[in-house]
């Protein structure tokens, strides 16, 4: 069982996977700048509800690096370098919707249905070819035959730290969207703000 293998890894080395993930989960990427965005728009819940989505793309790379598809993703660079458009193209489009939006009390298209809040958090991130290969070098380091199946240990590792990842980027949200709120500015400025997040975003993911 997978929960086996996981429980084989010595105490240290699973407590140094988990704060080592903590630790860059913690640091703001663009996982977490697309929580704050959504939260500054949508307040608290769709800043928890973006995190949650993000979530969800996370665990869809670490089935792609379990089943070995991310490391064929990552030895074409051309494949790579399409996704990286087509995502940074997604967040332009984001920022478009953002930016246009009714200041008075409308908001982004579907921004206020829940389920497109995940789906739009989990596209963000399934669209960043940069979870495959940071997957494919993190996780192997803490995995060894003697623990079990090796495909058990990045499955389970990958699990750990979707979970904790999420659960980080939902309180980066939720902290965005109650900020946001408290400023009691107008719509209309949330969502300039949120446009510019999202552009800085697709700028970041295609210069990096």
């Amino acid at each position: 069982m997978i929960w086996e293998s996981i429980a084989n890894i010595p105490t240290p080395l699973l407590l140094s996977f988990v704060t080592g993930g903590l630790v860059l989960n913690l640091a703001p990427g663009q996982d977490v700048f697309f929580a704050s965005a959504c939260g500054v728009q949508g307040g608290p819940k769709a800043g928890a509800l973006a995190g949650l989505g993000v979530g969800a793309g996370v665990i869809f790379h670490v089935v792609l690096a379990t089943v070995g598809l991310g490391a064929v993703v990552a030895a074409h660079p051309g494949a790579l370098l399409a996704i990286k458009w087509i995502g940074a193209g997604y967040l332009l489009f984001l920022a478009w919707q953002s930016w246009h939006a009714d200041g008075g009390h409308a908001r982004v298209r579907g921004t206020g249905n829940p389920l497109s809040i995940i789906r739009r958090g989990a596209l963000s991130n399934i669209l960043n070819p940069k979870p495959v290969l940071f997957l494919l070098a993190f996780l192997p380091q803490f995995t060894k035959a003697e623990y079990g199946p090796v495909w058990h240990q990045i499955l389970g590792l990958g699990l750990i730290f979707a979970v904790t990842g999420t659960l980080v980027t939902m309180g980066y949200g939720i902290a965005a969207g109650w900020l946001g709120a408290r400023l009691g500015a107008r719509m209309s400025v949330m969502n300039r703000i949120a446009s510019v997040m999202f552009t800085a975003l697709a700028l970041r993911m295609v210069t990096k």
